[in-house]
């Protein structure tokens, strides 16, 4: 039940988290419990630091002060907003067929990026592919 509140709270507040059971791994319990000197679980962790338990954390909610120490979850929305006009029509235009699609951020790898340009032989970015074959850019999806 205490873990099941920290998850509302954290979800709430829309903070980025990811949890480990700690009933599946004995040596890693322990070990918390020793690492942290914190007897008891769930424990919060911000960028490797322990910030508490359950009483802690509802202390921080009812201060305000958990929506500044704790990191944010990034909208949906956010994650595959286009940061180019021109890949943000090509999304456009996929969201009006109704296709089901993915996409890549080619700015957070610089070698897939330069991959892509030698793989497809086309030099400009977006680049829509389909069953893994080039279709073209925006000029040839429009």
């Amino acid at each position: 039940g205490f873990s099941r509140q920290v998850v509302e709270i954290l979800n709430k507040h829309g903070v980025a988290f990811s949890s480990f059971d700690v009933f599946s791994d004995e040596e890693v319990r322990q070990g918390l419990k020793s690492f942290s000197n914190w007897p008891t679980y769930p424990q919060l962790y911000v960028a490797g630091e322990l910030i508490g338990g359950l009483d802690i954390i509802k202390e921080l909610e009812a201060s305000g002060e958990l929506d500044t120490i704790c990191p944010k979850a990034q909208k949906l929305e956010d994650r595959w907003m286009a940061k180019c006009g021109f890949s943000k029509q090509i999304l456009e235009i996929l969201n009006n067929t109704g296709v089901d699609y993915e996409t890549f951020d080619i700015l957070e790898d610089e070698e897939v990026r330069q991959g892509l340009k030698s793989f497809s032989n086309w030099p400009t970015y977006p680049q829509l592919y389909v069953k893994g074959e080039l279709v073209g850019g925006l000029d040839i999806v429009k």
